[in-house]
């Protein structure tokens, strides 16, 4: 017959094999992310299982999360499966893609129930989603058991009476007001993120019915690394591209930045009429004098910050007076 110590310690040792009965589970470091947008997913492991070291990590890839690549960690080997999307999905410069990563393991360690680590993926947000929350089933594998953080909360209830929550990320639609993320709300004439600023930006009040405008500032990069802008993202239009417009005897012409536009160290940019600009295609309606518009800008770094553009009158003057060539 077993005594009250040993009925204690069953009961006690059962308990900790229970998720909920761990003091905290797998979540994300950044629990929110801008629609149409890179974002760079951390998820935290605090523990083990029950004390028993931490040996693998799997990750499961939801829906619109595209574009996933992984970072290697030293003394862990890296997996992938690939699979298709439910749904095709628009990507960086003008590319659509319907299949990518959906899940991610990495196995190796030991990582000890009493040390931390972080696990990380670089994914890009689809702007096709809606505005919501969106979950990440995790699988802990331990030297002994596992956890399954999997458990999403239903209408009304709160996660935090669940025992084995999966790490949540609550998804922003460009523009909209919110305290963290990758998403930062721009004043109309300058915008900030990391190293990078953000000056002027502008464009031109379009005729009903035209689908595309452009798009100008100036870009400083008061840090030590180069970044790229990669392009961007609006509701108003279907994509944004970086191109550049350029005229040789007499005859102006206009490219497509594949790359996309390096922001050096230390430097600036300007995106002016007749040279370097924003392309905004397809327009859903006529950008109007006097009304400022919003677009989210992509770096390959920085990640994604909004700015506020001025529309001026059409025709009218731009920031830069003296230009030879413009295009809508």
């Amino acid at each position: 017959m077993m005594n009250r110590f040993s009925l204690g310690a069953m009961a006690l040792s059962m308990a900790m094999l229970i998720p909920g009965a761990v003091s905290a589970h797998v979540g994300l470091e950044k629990p929110e992310a801008t629609l149409g947008a890179p974002y760079k997913a951390v998820f935290k492991v605090p523990h083990g299982c029950n004390g028993s070291p931490t040996s693998s990590i799997t990750i499961e890839i939801p829906e619109g999360v595209i574009g996933v690549k992984p970072m290697p960690k030293p003394g862990w080997t890296l997996a992938t499966e690939r699979g298709a999307y439910r749904n095709e999905y628009a990507f960086y410069h003008g590319r659509k893609v319907s299949e990518g990563v959906r899940k991610v393991t990495w196995t190796g360690g030991p990582l000890l129930d009493e040390h931390y680590d972080e696990f990380v993926l670089s994914s890009f947000i689809a702007g096709e989603l809606a505005a919501g929350t969106i979950s990440f089933p995790v699988t802990q594998g331990c030297e002994k058991g596992e956890l399954k953080w999997v458990e999403v909360a239903a209408p009304g209830q709160d996660p935090h009476d669940l025992k084995a929550p999966a790490p949540t990320l609550k998804l922003i639609s460009a523009g909209s007001d919110h305290g963290g993320g990758d998403h930062h709300h721009a004043a109309t004439t300058e915008a900030k993120i990391g190293d990078l600023v953000i000056e002027k930006p502008w464009s031109r009040a379009t005729p009903p019915g035209v689908k595309v405008a452009a798009g100008y500032m100036t870009i400083r990069n008061t840090g030590a690394t180069a970044d790229t802008l990669l392009g961007g993202t609006a509701s108003f239009a279907d994509r944004i591209e970086v191109h550049e417009s350029s005229e040789k005897g007499g005859v102006a012409s206009m490219r497509k930045l594949d790359q996309g536009l390096e922001i050096p160290a230390h430097g600036s940019v300007e995106l002016k009429p007749g040279g370097l600009h924003l392309m905004l295609i397809g327009l859903k309606g006529a950008l109007k004098a006097g009304d400022p518009v919003q677009l989210v800008l992509n770096f390959e770094k920085a990640g994604a910050v909004t700015v506020e553009l001025s529309v001026s009158p059409l025709g009218a003057g731009n920031h830069d007076a003296g230009h030879k060539h413009d295009h809508h």
